[in-house]
């Protein structure tokens, strides 16, 4: 062998048999197939850890705010506070009239004492 069967330039020939040839070829889309399919599940993962990292964001906020009132409240909610308030009106009102009428008892009875010494 000498060195002119080495030389490479635009005129050299390439000799593979067709076989080889097709085998590379798919091979070669079967690669390029596998990386866009990757690359497309990499990015759909992304972008759900994304949304859930806002669910869980959004679900701590709730969390936090909705006891302190913060965020609104229920239907159910406001009627039960309407009730309550009216509960607690009530409960107010029977102490004042009971400590008038301790009052009135403590009068009767000291009138009472008086009366009998």
């Amino acid at each position: 062998m000498n060195d002119s069967d080495y030389k490479v330039s635009d005129h050299s020939n390439i000799i593979i048999p067709l076989r080889n040839l097709v085998a590379l070829m798919v091979a070669t889309s079967m690669a390029v197939i596998a990386y866009f399919n990757i690359e497309n599940r990499i990015t759909q993962i992304e972008k759900d850890t994304s949304v859930v990292n806002k669910e869980v964001e959004m679900n701590s906020e709730f969390r936090v705010k909705w006891p302190r009132g913060e965020l609104g409240a229920l239907p159910d909610d406001a009627e039960q506070n309407i009730r309550l308030l009216y509960i607690e009106r009530k409960l107010t009102y029977y102490d004042e009239e009971l400590e008038k009428l301790r009052l009135k008892l403590e009068k009767i009875q000291l009138k009472q004492i008086e009366g009998e010494e």
